[in-house]
C-alpha cells in the first residue's frame, strides 16, 4: 500500500537455536537493513543498503 513502511521490527533467524547465545537479530527497513547482536541489543547497529544485504545473502547461498 502506498505511503505504507516497510518495518519488520527485530527478528532472529528461524535458524536460530533456542538456547543460543550466538544470534544477531536483523530488522528489515524500505532501503536498509540492520543488525545487531542479540546479546547486547544497544550497543550498536550495523547498517546496509538492501542490495548490500540481497549480495550478502547470495553469497552465503552460493
Amino acid at each position: 500500500m502506498p505511503g505504507l513502511a516497510r518495518d519488520t521490527c527485530w527478528f532472529k533467524s528461524s535458524r536460530s537455536a533456542a538456547a543460543s547465545d550466538n544470534c544477531v537479530e536483523v530488522r528489515l527497513l524500505d532501503n536498509a537493513v540492520r543488525v545487531r547482536d542479540s546479546k547486547a541489543p544497544d550497543d550498536g547497529v550495523l547498517a546496509f543498503s538492501s542490495a548490500a544485504w540481497g549480495s550478502f545473502l547470495a553469497s552465503l547461498k552460493a
